[in-house]
């Protein structure tokens, strides 16, 4: 029973390094053809801290309340160490393909709704807060006409990631 509970904790340690030290392994991996991509799936650092873990602890829980003995724990700890690390997979790919909380891009920019922060005076630059997906932004901004602080103002072009050209909105 001590080999699985050393498995199991050795795969929640694994689990844990490969959470601080995100991409280290695969880092020490990279310009190696004949393992491109090898980290990508199926043996990534987390899969296998998963099946690890999961081939100890059940190992041990097998172990302690049946009499299957050694061989039979290890066959029940394979099959759990394996859905779990299918599980892990599944949730890791889920997770890398999620788009939802993709960054905005320049072009949302365009057409935002804010305020003047720093005065912008004639063909220089100020400071503006828009609302860019719920979040307020501070951005850099110019107008070929001055504007007053306090002012509301349209994003009409996005000059750079951090900086915009607006107009003022006229009521």
């Amino acid at each position: 029973m001590t080999w699985f509970l050393g498995l199991g904790i050795a795969g929640v340690v694994l689990l844990v390094l490969s959470l601080v030290f995100d991409g280290v392994l695969e880092g020490l991996f990279d310009g190696v053809d004949a393992l491109d991509g090898l980290f990508d799936g199926w043996l990534s650092l987390p899969v296998i801290a998963g099946f690890v873990s999961m081939l100890g602890f059940s190992g041990a829980i097998v172990m302690g309340t049946t009499g299957l003995g050694a061989f039979g724990a290890t066959a029940v700890g394979v099959l759990a160490g394996a859905a779990t690390g299918r599980l892990v997979y599944r949730l890791s790919r889920v997770l890398l393909n999620d788009r939802s909380g993709a960054a905005p891009r320049d072009d949302d920019l365009i057409g935002a709704a804010g305020s003047v922060v720093t005065a912008i005076p004639a063909g220089g630059y100020g400071e503006v807060l828009v609302h860019l997906a719920g979040q307020p932004v501070k951005l850099a901004a110019k107008s070929p006409a001055p504007v007053a602080r306090g002012a509301e103002i349209w994003v009409e072009e996005a000059l750079s990631q951090t900086a915009v050209s607006v107009r003022p909105v006229e009521r």
